[in-house]
C-alpha cells in the first residue's frame, strides 16, 4: 500500500439544523482522494470516526474512505441545542458532507447509531447509497436494551487524571467489542478524550448532553420495520453473538423481509463488534467486493 494511503487527512464542512443554526462537522479521510468509489464509515452514539482507522487502512488500497465525527463527538464541536442530537439531524449532517465529495459509487458501513443513520437514508425514495453494512443494529431494538444503554452511559466517568487511567478505562468499558489487543484499547483512548477545560486531566470526547437527551426519552421498543421494508439495496447485517441490542430473532425477520440482505454473527462479541480485528475486517472487505 502506498504510504500516503495510510495517512489520514482531515476535513470539515458546515451543516445546518432545522431551526437554521449552523455548525461544523469534521471527518477523517483515507485512501486516494480522487478515487470514484466512496465508503462512508459511521460510528456509534458516543464514539467517533477514529474507531474505523483499522478498517480504513485496509480499505485504502481500493477506495476513498470518509469517517465522520458527528457533532459533539471527537473533533466535531458540540451543538448549541442538545435537542438536535438525533438521527434526523445526523442525516442532514451526512448530506452536508456528501455534497462536498465527488464519487460514482457510495457504500455505507455503520455501527449502532451509524447503522440507524444509514437505514434512514437508504429508506428514502432517492438516496446515494448502493450497498450497506449495518453493525449490531436493526429494525427493532428492545426496550430493556435501550434502558440498559442509557443507564450505562449515564454512569461513565467524567474525569481522568492521566492517559494511563484512560487506557485502563477502555480496557474495561467495552466488553461488547470482543477480544482486542492492548494497542486497540490505547488507540481508542488516544482518540476518545479531550483535555479538560480547566487543564486538569482529561474527559471523554463527547458532549455529556448527548446522554442527557437520551435519558430524557422514556424507554420503549424502537420499531423501524416500516423503514426496513423500504430498503432495497444489498445489505450485510452484522451481529455480536451476545448482543442484547440486536436479537437473533430480529435478524431472522429482517432477512425474511429483505431478500437482498445477508447476515453474519461474530462469536465472543456483544454490542457491538469492534470492526478493528482481522476476521471482521476481512469479512467486510469480502462483502464489499475488495478481496
Amino acid at each position: 500500500m502506498q504510504a500516503d494511503l495510510l495517512t489520514p487527512r482531515f476535513n470539515h464542512c458546515q451543516s445546518m439544523t432545522p431551526s437554521g443554526s449552523t455548525h461544523e462537522v469534521h471527518w477523517t479521510e483515507w485512501g486516494d482522494k480522487n478515487h470514484p468509489h466512496l465508503v462512508i464509515c459511521t460510528h456509534g452514539l458516543t464514539r467517533n470516526g477514529r474507531d474505523f482507522d483499522y478498517l480504513a487502512k485496509r480499505l485504502g488500497n481500493y477506495c476513498r474512505i470518509v469517517c465522520p465525527d458527528y457533532p459533539g463527538r471527537g473533533s466535531s464541536p458540540k451543538l448549541a441545542n442538545p435537542e438536535h442530537y438525533s438521527i434526523e439531524q445526523h442525516v442532514i449532517d451526512t448530506f452536508s458532507i456528501v455534497k462536498t465529495l465527488e464519487y460514482t459509487k457510495l457504500d455505507w458501513v455503520g455501527t449502532s447509531m451509524g447503522g440507524l443513520i444509514g437505514m434512514a437514508i437508504a429508506g428514502m425514495p432517492e438516496h446515494p447509497i448502493q450497498s450497506m453494512v449495518i453493525n449490531d443494529v436493526g429494525a427493532e431494538i428492545p426496550e430493556q436494551s435501550l434502558y440498559d444503554l442509557a443507564s450505562e452511559l449515564t454512569h461513565q466517568p467524567d474525569h481522568f487524571n492521566s492517559m494511563e487511567e484512560v487506557y485502563d478505562y477502555f480496557r474495561q468499558a467495552y466488553p461488547g467489542f470482543g477480544m482486542l489487543e492492548d494497542h486497540h484499547y490505547r488507540h481508542m483512548g488516544d482518540h476518545s478524550v479531550w483535555p479538560r477545560p480547566d487543564g486538569n486531566g482529561y474527559e471523554l470526547a463527547r458532549d455529556p448532553a448527548i446522554i442527557t437527551e437520551l435519558a430524557k426519552v422514556p424507554p420503549s421498543n424502537l420499531d423501524l420495520w416500516d423503514t426496513w421494508e423500504k430498503i432495497k439495496i444489498p445489505t450485510l447485517i452484522i451481529r455480536g453473538e451476545h448482543s442484547g441490542l440486536l436479537l437473533a430473532e430480529t435478524v431472522r425477520k429482517m432477512l425474511k423481509i429483505h431478500t437482498n440482505s445477508s447476515a453474519i454473527e461474530f462469536a465472543g462479541c456483544g454490542h457491538a463488534p469492534s470492526l478493528m480485528v482481522e476476521n471482521q475486517i476481512v469479512k467486510i472487505l469480502d462483502w464489499l467486493g475488495f478481496s
